[in-house]
């Protein structure tokens, strides 16, 4: 059976020496905004401690945020992305997780794949158009009559 959850500050408490980071070093490591880590606080994945008015986040946030963002680049929800790792923080089984993930996985392999062969319709069509236009240029170029030289003017005496 898993350990009661404990608030952060006890966390915290806990093991002073453990390292802590503020909300711009984390910021600046993954080169995002202190407003999206305030978001990702309020949709639930990062609870900091506080120290007066400023946040205090532990290496368990850091690791969360690291997941979230990874989460996020696989195309997950944000949604998906704490519901997974909320089951990887549980200390329970692990093939729940594993499962879950999987299913999270192939859905989006599946709309990646569908994405992917979109694309490449698209691009086919992009391909013919250009070569219609180069031939409509080749025929134009061909069909034109050349420039006519003018005459030059006499230059003006000043």
């Amino acid at each position: 059976m898993s350990a009661p959850a404990r608030p952060k500050a006890a966390l915290a408490a806990a093991d002073p020496a453990a390292p802590t980071f503020t909300i711009t070093e984390l910021a600046q490591e993954f080169d995002i905004t202190p407003r999206a880590i305030r978001f990702y606080e309020d949709v639930g994945l990062l609870e900091p401690a506080r120290a007066g008015r400023n946040r205090v986040y532990t290496h368990r946030d850091r690791t969360r945020l690291k997941l979230t963002l990874r989460g996020k680049r696989l195309g997950l929800s944000l949604q998906e992305v704490k519901q997974l790792v909320d089951m990887y923080e549980s200390g329970s089984d692990e093939r729940p997780q594993l499962e879950a993930f999987l299913l999270v996985l192939a859905e989006h392999r599946r709309q990646l794949e569908q994405q992917l062969d979109d694309i490449q319709v698209t691009l086919a069509e992009i391909e013919q158009h250009e070569a219609r236009c180069r031939a409509l240029i080749g025929a134009s170029a061909k069909a034109a009559p050349a420039p006519r030289s003018r005459p030059r003017r006499p230059a003006r005496a000043a």
